[in-house]
C-alpha cells in the first residue's frame, strides 16, 4: 500500500527519536575499585568479524573515564521486565551511587575483562576499547566484543528501545522471510 504522509519541519537535534539503532543496554565498567552501570541507547554495529561496536558516551558521564582508563566494559542486554532498573540507572550518577546495590543487580566477574557483568541481563558482551581516536572530538568509543554469553531461551527476547523524551518501545512481532534472505558474502 502506497502512503502519502503529510510532513512538517522537525528539529534536527531530535532525529534520534526515529533513528536509534538498537535496544537499550546497560554498560558496566570498572577502574581502580570504582564500578558503575550506565544506561545507553547510542550504539551501532561497525563490523562482524572482528565484532566491533561503536558507541557515544558523553565525557560528562561517570562511566566515560572508567571505560577510557580501563579500556574495557561489558555491554549487558536487559529485557522489558527490567525497565524500572533501566530508567533508574539512567537517572542517577555512579559518582555517588553503587548502582548494583541500589537496583538489586548481581555483579559477576567477566572472564576476559576486569569488569563485572550483570547476571540478571539476557546477554553479556565483554568488550575492550580498540580505538579511541574519536574520543576527543565525538566521545565515540570503538569496542571489540571478546566474549558473548546469551540466554538459551527465549530466542527473541523482549527488549526496550528508546524513542526520546522518556518514551520507550518494546520489541514485538517478528516477521520471518528466510526465502528472501540472501547472505552477502558472509
Amino acid at each position: 500500500m502506497k502512503r502519502n504522509y503529510k510532513k512538517e519541519d522537525f528539529p534536527v537535534w531530535n532525529v534520534r527519536r526515529f533513528l536509534e539503532p538498537g535496544p537499550i543496554v546497560l554498560v558496566s565498567s570498572y577502574w581502580k575499585g570504582q564500578r558503575n552501570i550506565m544506561t545507553m541507547g547510542w550504539h551501532t554495529i561497525l563490523e562482524f568479524s572482528p565484532s566491533l561496536i561503536g558507541c557515544m558516551i558523553t565525557s560528562a558521564n561517570y562511566s566515560y573515564e572508567l571505560i577510557r582508563k580501563s579500556r574495557a566494559c561489558v555491554i549487558n542486554l536487559p529485557t522489558v521486565d527490567m525497565i524500572d532498573q533501566v530508567v533508574g540507572i539512567g537517572n542517577c550518577s555512579g559518582a555517588d551511587t553503587d548502582k548494583f546495590k541500589k537496583f538489586g543487580l548481581t555483579p559477576v566477574q567477566a572472564s576476559t575483562v576486569d569488569v563485572p557483568l550483570i547476571k540478571e541481563c539476557y546477554a553479556n558482551f565483554e568488550c575492550r576499547v580498540v580505538d579511541d581516536h574519536l574520543l576527543p572530538q565525538y566521545n565515540f568509543f570503538i569496542l571489540e566484543v571478546l566474549k558473548a554469553q546469551v540466554a538459551v531461551y527465549p530466542k527473541y527476547p523482549r527488549t526496550v528501545h528508546y524513542r526520546g523524551d522518556g518514551v520507550f518501545m518494546v520489541s514485538g512481532k517478528h516477521i520471518s522471510m528466510p526465502e528472501k534472505f540472501m547472505p552477502q558474502n558472509l
